[in-house]
């Protein structure tokens, strides 16, 4: 931390270091992966290395990068998305890795495939468990168990790769309607074999990611999965509709080895089921026993810190207080704002810029 703490700042409990699986944080607040296309050819350069510096230096205790492409033709379209390769991408992600190191910071590697995402460039049909595609976009190519097999070796050959970097932990990106989540998601998993039909079987894929993840990295290196309710472009789709079918899709990833869990919602004051005031992360951590990120809608707005309420800093604070969850993301908040936890710590409120879609476009 570069500020000291406000007197009687409702921030206070979120800056206190804390260890989680192992990993021990500076603080609580985790910087949420967020795309940037600034890695031309999948290499991230310098200016990738100093961005995520300036938030590691600036109070953020975990920094998960944005999604980074495994190794495998169908994992994504982009050319300036950043991938975990041997070679140059190794060379400039190690880079990374000591800038945070440096600045006293941990990283994590959030590994991904855009699934029905994926744009057709080359010709090749996206990848998706059953064909099926979000409205509007042309049907995908059914995945075999060959081609599961052959993504399996794609996230284990991503995982060495990040322990050779000396990344800190490894996420797995199963949210947001991308592949791994088109499995969990009934609408887009209608498979009848063993990968489709309860959500322990819709779990059965992404749980042999997190297994093959966990098995190619040194045991200190916690694994991270994320998942979510709704979709990029499905904000009321469901992977679960109650605390029981959830419960059957966490405990499938807690046995393949998962360390925490990252539940992204869009408004983390928003219970996750009918009866209860706890978020999906609360849910999360109280069904599986693991530590749980809670991200959605935080500080986006200087007011997030002056005002009272369930939306609040002060909300929020509470709800850490009583053990819903264990760490708090970050994400848009930290566009246009590298210096949020320092300036929230001192109080420092009218240094905060609201959050603008113009942010997205910068990088500071």
């Amino acid at each position: 931390m570069t500020a000291t703490l406000a007197a009687g700042s409702p921030v206070a409990p979120l800056i206190a270091p804390v260890t989680v699986a192992g990993m021990p944080l500076r603080t609580r607040f985790v910087m949420a992966p967020m795309t940037r296309n600034r890695a031309p050819g999948g290499v991230p350069t310098p200016e990738v290395a100093d961005y995520y510096r300036r938030r590691a230096e600036q109070g953020v205790g975990l920094i998960v990068t944005e999604g980074v492409l495994v190794d495998h033709p169908t994992a994504g379209h982009e050319d300036t998305v950043p991938r975990l390769t041997p070679g140059p991408v190794e060379a400039g992600w190690r880079r990374v890795v000591e800038a945070v190191h440096g600045a006293g910071g941990r990283i994590a590697a959030q590994l991904w495939h855009l699934g029905s995402l994926r744009e057709p460039v080359d010709g090749r049909a996206a990848w998706t468990p059953s064909g099926v595609r979000e409205p509007g976009r042309p049907a995908g190519h059914v995945m075999t168990g060959a081609d599961m097999d052959e993504l399996l070796a794609s996230y284990a050959a991503a995982a060495r790769v990040a322990a050779r970097v000396g990344f800190d932990a490894v996420e797995i990106h199963a949210a947001h309607g991308y592949l791994l989540d088109e499995f969990l998601w009934p609408y887009t998993n209608r498979r009848t074999d063993a990968f489709g039909g309860s959500p322990a079987r819709r779990a059965a894929f992404p749980a042999a990611v997190v297994r093959a993840v966990r098995a190619n990295l040194p045991a200190d290196r916690p694994v991270i999965v994320r998942f979510s309710q709704f979709k990029e472009r499905a904000f009321d789709a469901r992977i679960a509709d109650t605390p029981a079918e959830l419960a059957e899709i966490l405990t499938a990833f807690v046995a393949a080895g998962a360390d925490v869990l990252h539940a992204s919602q869009r408004r983390f004051w928003q219970p996750a089921f009918a009866g209860s005031p706890w978020n999906l992360a609360g849910w999360a951590k109280h069904l599986t026993g693991l530590p749980s990120i809670t991200v959605g809608s935080v500080g986006l707005t200087r007011d997030f810190l002056r005002r009272g309420g369930p939306e609040s800093v002060s909300g929020l604070a509470s709800r850490l207080a009583a053990g819903e969850f264990d760490l708090v993301a970050l994400g848009r908040a930290l566009l246009g704002n590298p210096a949020w936890v320092t300036h929230a710590a001192a109080g420092r409120s009218a240094a905060i810029v609201d959050y603008r879609k113009s942010h997205e476009e910068v990088y500071p």
